[in-house]
């Protein structure tokens, strides 16, 4: 039973795999405590705009999800973010259990998480908890793994071929069913990691752009590298007609 439970789950978040797909997340509040995203502020307006504009999924954290999905239940795939953490501190809240995550009727639950640092062998210990308690439901598990250098998040997040590599292995030797890293910036590394890969991979959307046209740009190269899709932020609710937003990156990455 749990492992049609989880191929349904897959399907749905990876549209069947008929096409790459632009997934959206809005869980950046508690990861950024200074300068929140001003794109954020009005979620319930910010979750109507999305779900009109046919993301393919939505991530979230839990309490957004009980307060303010009821009118779009079934409506987009639900993906429910279950840590809050910060670069180098040895303390991570762990924010959502699997139970919950079910009971929301979400389709995933996410684990955000860093590698190269002291505490990588406690995330990676926390990654595989997870998933053993996810496999008995059938409830897919996407872990957002980050590779750290130092100091504060905006500058040391690693995009070279080499660290993303490592990070995607990590996924993947931990069993996760979908792994989520970031782009390197370059069509020919990123694709050479997501041929070493045995699993579904997802570009994070990096940075916010100055443009849609960049934004597009980038999605267009990702779609030539073998991802299943993107997960964007700031470049959907960081502009202002988030429907008109989606759609073009959609059509961006599909392309190629």
């Amino acid at each position: 039973m749990s492992d049609l439970g989880k191929a349904a789950r897959l399907h749905r978040i990876l549209a069947g795999h008929t096409r790459r797909v632009v997934t959206v997340a809005v869980d950046h509040m508690i990861n950024y405590p200074v300068g929140f995203p001003q794109g954020l502020r009005n979620l319930a307006h910010v979750l109507a705009r999305i779900v009109e504009g046919g993301a393919d999924a939505l991530t979230m954290n839990k309490g957004v999800a009980m307060r303010l999905m009821s009118p779009h239940a079934g409506r987009i795939p639900l993906i429910i973010q279950s840590m809050a953490l910060r670069p180098e501190d040895p303390i991570f809240a762990d924010t959502a259990t699997v139970e919950e995550v079910l009971g929301l009727g979400a389709d995933a639950i996410a684990v955000a998480m860093f590698v190269y640092g002291d505490e990588e062998l406690a995330y990676i210990k926390h990654l595989s908890k997870v998933v053993r308690e996810a496999e008995a439901f059938g409830l897919p598990v996407i872990p957002h793994i980050y590779p750290l250098s130092s100091g504060d998040e905006r500058h040391t997040i690693l995009h070279d071929p080499e660290h993303i590599h490592y990070a995607a292995r990590v996924g993947f030797e931990m069993g996760s069913d979908i792994i989520k890293v970031p782009y390197t910036g370059d069509v020919a590394s990123f694709r050479d990691i997501i041929a070493d890969i045995p699993a579904p991979v997802v570009a994070a959307g990096g940075p916010r752009c100055d443009t849609l046209d960049e934004a597009m740009a980038m999605l267009r190269d990702i779609g030539q590298t073998g991802a299943v899709g993107v997960t964007m932020g700031r470049n959907v609710w960081g502009f202002d007609d988030i429907p008109q937003v989606i759609g073009q990156l959609k059509k961006a990455i599909n392309e190629a």
